[in-house]
C-alpha cells in the first residue's frame, strides 16, 4: 500500500500457484537459522506430509531442517522449524488454493456480468481476471493486508497506474502499481506472497504475475475484493 504520489523507480522472482510439496534441506533459496528445535509441533504430521518427509509425528534433526527452511523461505518468525499452527496455516492455505484449480469462480461470487474484472478472494488469497465466464488469467496468490490494514471489499475500477511507482508513506518500492481504492493497488514485492502477516492493504504479487496484469488491465477496468483474509 501506498499513495498515488509518483516518484523514482525500481522493479520477486517468480512463484506458481502450485506450492511446492517438498522442501530441499540445505537449499541456498532458504538458509536456515542457527538454531532448531527438538520439540514435536501441534501440526507435526501435517507438516512432515506436505514437505515430503516421513510421517511418523515425531521431530527429527531432518524434519526441523526441512520445516526451517519453508519458515525462512516465507518470512514466517521465529524460523526455529517447529511444526506450529502459523507453519500449518500457511502450508494448508497453499493446498487450499491448489484444490481451487482452473475454477476460481465456481462459486459466481465474482461478478460475470461486466466483462473484464480483477477478482480477489481475500479468504483464499487467489487473485484472477476473467471476462465474462472465461478464465483469462490464474488464479495466482496473492498477499492483501495484515489485520488493521485489511484489503477493503467491494466493487472499484482501476484509478490510476504507475509502472515504477514508490510509496511516499513506507518509502518502498511498488512495480507495477495498479491503484484501485484510494492507496491500495496491485504491484509486485520481493518478499514470498505467503509472508505473515501481510500488507499494508494493497495485493501484492510476484513480478511475473503483477507484470501480466499491467499488460491485462487497464484504467477504468473494474476489480471485485470479496471475503474475508484469515486472522484479520
Amino acid at each position: 500500500m501506498g499513495d498515488i504520489r509518483r516518484r523514482g523507480a525500481v522493479v520477486l522472482g517468480t512463484a506458481a500457484l502450485v506450492a511446492p510439496l517438498s522442501v530441499v534441506v540445505g537449499s541456498t533459496t532458504a538458509q536456515a537459522a542457527a538454531y532448531c528445535t527438538t520439540q514435536t509441533g501441534p501440526h507435526q504430521k501435517q507438516v512432515e506430509k506436505f514437505l515430503g518427509r516421513p510421517v511418523d509425528g515425531k521431530q527429527s534433526v531432518n524434519d526441523c531442517k526441512a520445516i526451517q527452511a519453508f519458515q525462512t523461505k516465507h518470512a514466517i518468525s521465529p524460523a526455529a522449524g517447529l511444526a506450529g499452527p502459523v507453519t500449518w496455516g500457511v502450508m494448508d492455505l497453499m493446498n487450499r488454493q491448489k484444490a481451487v484449480g482452473r475454477n476460481p469462480n465456481k462459486a459466481g461470487a465474482c461478478p460475470v456480468n461486466r466483462g473484464r474484472i480483477a477478482c480477489v478472494d481475500l479468504t483464499l488469497q487467489l487473485s484472477w481476471i476473467q471476462d465474462g465466464t472465461k478464465l483469462v488469467h490464474g488464479p495466482v496468490p496473492v498477499r492483501t493486508g495484515r489485520d488493521g490494514h485489511e484489503t477493503r471489499t467491494g466493487l472499484k475500477k482501476v484509478s490510476w497506474r504507475d509502472i515504477d511507482h514508490v510509496s511516499s508513506l513506507y518509502d518502498t518500492p511498488m512495480p507495477y502499481s495498479q491503484f484501485f481504492d484510494g492507496g491500495q493497488a496491485f504491484h509486485s514485492v520481493g518478499i514470498s506472497v505467503w509472508g505473515q502477516p501481510g500488507s499494508h492493504g494493497c495485493v501484492n504479487m510476484t513480478k511475473t504475475d503483477a507484470a501480466a496484469y499491467w499488460k491485462l488491465l487497464r484504467t477504468n477496468d473494474d476489480v471485485f475484493v470479496y471475503g474475508r483474509k484469515p486472522g484479520t
